[in-house]
């Protein structure tokens, strides 16, 4: 079986003859097949099925021709085996049984069990490691985007009780960061140890922060989990979500190889923000898949003309998809992506005289 590694090779500034591709949240509402799976099974009923899991998580691959694929999973999968009673809900998100309010709260989460409580996590991986022909990457929810639905209780628009515990209690809060940062690092060390090609550390709503806030009460949290995980020869990246431009200047000290980035932020001035020579990632914002192909095939050739000015570079969007998104156009934006950046790379390394 042939090995398409040029995302590998992205993520580590290799040189590559085309552009990878691949999509947050690929796995998901917007394939018809996949809805079907969920008339009879609920997210975390799939993940409990290893060989269900690793098919969901095989079908974009097949379908769209991406050049990774990124494990079926939740976030929230592991904080279960902690000590939270969590269901993810139909139209809300995630809801917590028992939110975290006081220091007694954190006390009382234990260390996790990833072997005894998410083999089935680690099963997946490992039938994907056999059956994948592109890279597998697995991912964990950042402390911060975690703690939020911790403290909160549900997704949220302010963060106000996120908030308030970090002002109010800041020994708390940072005994809660390291307790969970202490989650995602043995989580993802298991996680690689299975058969995980790289990680992503998805850190969705960190961009409510100021920078200021996010240097004091996060960061730390952040350098240390790629710091423990740095001895790992697989990539290693951070998206900080939504909304998280400012905060690009802060990471120059977190050991990630790749840095992901959303729409409001161009490539170029997201590489020239972040100052530390890492590749990126992204950054189409998914409601310009709404448009007519040419549209977004238009959009897509200005983001893969800034992202090539520099090896190491991944097409990706700027968040996750969502379930409006058309199948048949994402295979046509990956069949895009592939031919496009294929001529534009010939272009820049002198090969070929003209753009598509």
């Amino acid at each position: 079986m042939s090995y398409n590694d040029r995302f590998i090779r992205a993520c580590m500034k290799q040189e590559v003859d085309r552009v990878p591709v691949w999509y947050m949240r690929q796995a998901g509402r917007y394939d018809p097949d996949y809805r079907k799976i969920k008339e009879k099974y609920s997210l975390l009923e799939i993940c409990k099925q290893p060989e269900l899991a690793a098919e969901v998580t095989m079908m974009p691959v097949k379908k769209l021709g991406v050049d990774a694929a990124i494990l079926y999973s939740d976030i929230m999968n592991p904080v279960a085996s902690i000590g939270i009673d969590f269901d993810i809900v139909g139209g809300i998100g995630p809801v917590i049984a028992n939110p975290i309010m006081t220091a007694a709260d954190v006390e009382r989460l234990k260390p996790i069990d990833v072997e005894g409580d998410l083999g089935h996590v680690l099963e997946t991986i490992r039938i994907l490691n056999r059956e994948l022909d592109v890279p597998l990457i697995t991912f964990a929810g950042a402390p911060f985007t975690i703690a939020s639905y911790l403290i909160e209780g549900r997704p949220s628009k302010n963060y106000l009780r996120t908030k308030e515990m970090m002002y109010s209690q800041p020994k708390v809060w940072h005994e809660l960061m390291r307790k969970l940062g202490d989650m995602v690092i043995a989580y993802l060390r298991a996680h690689m140890a299975a058969g995980g090609k790289a990680f992503q550390l998805f850190d969705s709503w960190v961009g409510a922060l100021a920078p200021a806030d996010f240097r004091t009460y996060v960061l730390p949290t952040i350098e240390r989990i790629f710091d423990e995980l740095s001895d790992l020869p697989q990539p290693k990246i951070y998206f900080p979500g939504v909304s998280s431009g400012e905060l690009l200047p802060e990471l120059g000290g977190v050991k990630a190889d790749v840095f992901g980035l959303d729409w409001r932020v161009s490539i170029p001035e997201g590489r020239r923000r972040l100052n530390n020579g890492a590749a990126v990632q992204g950054n189409l914002d998914p409601t310009v898949l709404t448009a007519p192909i040419g549209v977004i095939e238009s959009y897509a050739k200005e983001i893969i003309d800034q992202g090539i000015e520099q090896d190491g570079f991944i097409f990706n969007l700027g968040h996750g998809l969502f379930p409006e998104a058309s199948l048949e156009k994402l295979a046509e934006l990956t069949a895009f992506v592939h031919a496009y950046s294929t001529k534009a790379i010939r272009v820049r390394n002198g090969k070929e005289t003209s753009h598509v």
